[in-house]
């Protein structure tokens, strides 16, 4: 699609180099862990807090305007994954590689948060059935589902990767595209359902965490080169703050239009968060490149940042933990300055320890 004759900028291409695309995924995905931190900080002064007071509405505002942090990652993921080679061509090699990344850290943190955060410092008297279900629906803790959700999309990527590359971008976006748009839609069938008064909830186990998330997956992959034209990245930065926007206002008045909380859910897997984590990336990667190359050593950084995010994520809820122990205006969560202060310490000490462990042979292999 171009633009009217006698205007040289396309409307939409595709990048042709790999640094361009890398740059940008790098910092996607360190802005999209300062969101994840961001939505487990602040998310506790929502579940704290007086409903529609100031701090209230303070914190839902920071915690849903990062909502798309989630299938963004997945985003990325695909992206990364679908596009290597190894995926490819060599399945048995991607799963060994995986496996050594992903095993180590599914395995460790699952008992530093069983262990240390429910048994030890929260003194949760954990029964075996208990046990049993935290581990089967893969809600040990907080974000530790997602180390399953990554490891299904893992066991079936050599096979999509086969799918989609005899089939060139367009394969790709067809298949992201209707992946997504069913899942969005089985979500909204237990809120149209509820209507009526049935329930028919979905629920996930460690075996089915990645399913909905395929399509976001897969997306990825083929939105990865796609670069828009200066216009229609206004447009879409419009898009993503009316959405965020729209979001934050449906959050804090859930309850009012029963069909608008059936129909456009707050989730992952609503149809408003999936076309804002989509036009998310989008946007991000389409950013142009600087006119000239980057320092070295802010690449560097960059990528180091990058890599650190896995770190982050699994470490970040241990610190915030602590903090809550070592300050009652921060477990309280009835205040919205606290959690600033508690979102700035457990970002920093975050990062700090997973830089730190990514140079300690055996304790990299859990960051």
């Amino acid at each position: 699609m171009r633009l009217a004759p006698g205007h040289g900028q396309a409307l939409v291409r595709w990048a042709e180099t790999v640094a361009e695309r890398r740059h940008a995924l790098d910092i996607l995905r360190m802005v999209s862990i300062c969101g994840v931190v961001a939505i487990h900080v602040f998310g506790h002064v929502v579940g704290q807090a007086p409903d529609g007071g100031r701090s209230w509405w303070l914190a839902a505002g920071v915690d849903i305007a990062f909502i798309w942090v989630v299938p963004v990652f997945v985003m990325i993921s695909g992206a990364l994954i679908l596009g290597s080679r190894q995926a490819l061509e060599d399945p048995r090699a991607f799963y060994f590689k995986r496996a050594a990344r992903l095993l180590p850290a599914l395995i460790v943190w699952n008992l530093v948060y069983l262990i240390g955060v429910r048994v030890l410092l929260r003194h949760e008297q954990l029964t075996p059935g208990r046990i049993v279900q935290l581990l089967v629906d893969g809600s040990v803790f907080t974000q530790l589902y997602f180390l399953w959700l990554i490891l299904g999309l893992y066991a079936v990527a050599p096979m999509l990767a086969a799918f989609l590359s005899r089939g060139g971008r367009m394969r790709a976006v067809i298949t992201g595209s209707v992946i997504l748009g069913v899942t969005v839609l089985a979500y909204m069938v237990p809120g149209v359902a509820g209507l009526f008064g049935v329930a028919r909830p979905i629920a996930l186990n460690i075996l089915t965490q990645w399913l909905p998330y395929v399509g976001y997956f897969v997306l990825g992959y083929a939105l990865r080169d796609l670069r828009v034209s200066r216009g229609l990245r206004v447009a879409l930065a419009a898009v993503i703050v009316v959405l965020a926007a729209f979001s934050i206002w449906h959050f804090g008045h859930k309850g009012q239009s029963r069909i608008l909380d059936a129909v456009v859910s707050v989730s992952y897997l609503g149809i408003g968060v999936a076309i804002l984590s989509v036009a998310v990336f989008v946007f991000t990667v389409s950013v142009p490149p600087p006119g000239k190359p980057w320092p070295a050593r802010l690449t560097r950084s960059i990528a180091a940042l990058s890599q650190a995010s896995f770190g982050v994520f699994l470490v970040h809820l241990v610190i915030f933990e602590v903090l809550k122990r070592l300050s009652p205006a921060i477990a309280s969560g009835t205040a919205f300055a606290p959690a600033v202060g508690a979102f700035a310490v457990t970002l920093v000490l975050s990062f700090g320890v997973s830089l730190l462990a990514a140079r300690i042979p055996y304790l990299r292999a859990i960051f």
